[in-house]
């Protein structure tokens, strides 16, 4: 972020002798500098504007009405995908003012345009390596290996889904991404198979048919109602396609396990631990019966499937509300959560039998976290959102100087948007996050994050 005078009177003049004619130049512009949230304060007349350089890629565009819960979808476009302009699919629920008005969105954006960089940078001198600056200019070397992809602004295509009430949370399965999952305001869990519109949209034209589609009615190939309240927390497994868990408000998760491509079986017996609501899950990205979930009590439970209906450990986790979880599945033993009192956490499930696990614990953010998930590419970087309207992105494998405190605690971008609720890296795109707020969507690609693909990835086709 840079600082700028939005009213020039309020500036301090320094040239106060200046000749008649010349008015315009008796205040001088001041000069843009870093703006770092948490220590700096805007000062009356003052505004942040954006700094472009900073960013590889940033769009913003919105859809009517606020979609406060998304997942991206994967594609058959390339497992690793470095070359502008891109395309993204995803999948949003709305928050309408009507229980009627709702739907599921399926979105095509492409034309995503941005500044080309190599996938995994150059062999560099260690000199280069450590150039930590942070202010969003390339190195010279950079730059000459930079180059524009794509023009003009991204195309929006959609295709709408009739859904009964706002949808809180949405997922896509990771092996199948045309089956997604919804959780309604209502009290229902639906599943959805959106393959004829994914297949709809990847075969259009590109031309943008931004809010003008209108909603069709489909039917669910499942639709749960053995919650005795709405819920949040949803999560389909990595290991096991199909298998998925929900929890609700009350305190009851409940395991769903695949009888076939398009059925399930969820199981009546609910898993109770927490003592108040289940606000997120993640399954184990390597253990077939392990899951984990956060709660309002403000405790984080581990969950084996084979032990009964009570976790296998749990333990305090924050002073406040547990909103969110996201297990790292570059470093299966880390376990990241974000807390309702602007707090988030690390922990090494490696240490949980000797008790305290934390091994990372930051206070950065001074309202709600509302969102956070672990690199897809990169196994120390981390994204988090707040209520603060604050994304920020961090880089754990830096090295804390408690001379420069400010500049460890995080790479921090904001977009302008209000009310952030939700983000998630696109796995085929390395260093690309999707956000989404109350005002809207924003893609973007922060330049200080290198698109270095981690050692060993896996480079199997989707299924």
């Amino acid at each position: 972020m840079v600082r700028s005078i939005k009213n020039p009177k309020k500036a301090k003049r320094k040239n106060k002798g200046s000749k008649k004619g010349e008015g315009s130049s008796s205040v001088p512009s001041l000069p843009t500098k870093v703006w770092q949230p948490g220590v700096d304060k805007l000062e009356e007349g003052e505004e942040l504007q954006c700094d472009p350089s900073a960013y590889n890629s940033l769009h913003a565009f919105h859809v009517g009405w606020p979609c406060l819960s998304f997942d991206i979808v994967r594609d058959s476009l390339g497992l690793v995908r470095s070359e502008f302009p891109h395309t993204a699919y995803f999948v949003a629920g709305t928050q309408a003012e009507k229980a009627s008005w709702n739907s599921i969105g399926i979105f095509k954006l492409s034309n995503i345009s941005g500044k080309k960089r190599e996938l995994v940078p150059t062999t560099k001198s260690t000199g280069d390596d450590s150039d930590m600056d942070g202010d969003g200019s390339d190195s010279d070397e950079d730059s000459e290996n930079e180059e524009d992809g794509g023009s003009g602004t991204p195309i929006l295509q959609m295709r709408k889904v009739a859904h009964e009430g706002c949808v809180n949370r949405i997922r896509a399965m990771t092996q199948n991404p045309h089956i997604c999952a919804s959780w309604a305001d209502t009290g229902h869990v639906q599943v959805w198979d959106f393959s004829s519109h994914l297949n709809a949209l990847a075969e259009s034209e590109t031309d943008a048919n931004q809010g003008s589609t209108p909603a069709i009615n489909q039917a669910p190939l499942v639709k749960f109602g053995g919650h005795k309240d709405e819920g949040y927390a949803i999560d389909w497994s990595p290991v096991v396609p199909g298998k998925l868990v929900t929890g609700d408000c009350k305190n009851c998760i409940y395991l769903w396990e695949p009888t076939s491509d398009a059925t399930w079986k969820v199981d009546t017996n609910p898993f109770i631990g927490h003592t108040a609501s289940v606000e997120d899950l993640q399954w184990s990205p390597t253990e077939v019966h392990v899951f984990a979930s956060c709660s309002v009590d403000g405790n984080i439970a581990i969950w084996d499937t084979r032990l009964g209906r009570s976790p296998a450990a749990s333990f305090k986790a924050h002073n406040a509300d547990v909103n969110v979880l996201s297990w790292n599945r570059l470093a299966s033993c880390m376990l990241a959560s974000g807390s309702d009192d602007g707090t988030f956490s690390i922990r090494d499930l490696r240490l949980l039998k000797d008790g305290d696990s934390v091994v990372a614990h930051f206070e950065y953010h001074k309202h709600p976290i509302t969102s956070i998930e672990w690199s897809p590419h990169e196994a120390s970087t981390l994204a988090v959102s707040s209520s603060d309207n604050q994304l920020t992105i961090w880089d754990l494998s830096l090295e804390k100087d408690e001379e420069e405190e400010a500049e460890f605690r995080a790479q921090t971008k904001e977009h302008g948007q209000k009310d952030l609720k939700e983000l998630h890296w696109h796995s085929q795109i390395p260093g690309m996050i999707i956000s989404t707020a109350a005002d809207g969507f924003n893609v973007l690609m922060p330049s200080n994050i290198q698109n270095v693909l981690p050692s060993g990835t896996d480079l199997m086709p989707t299924p």
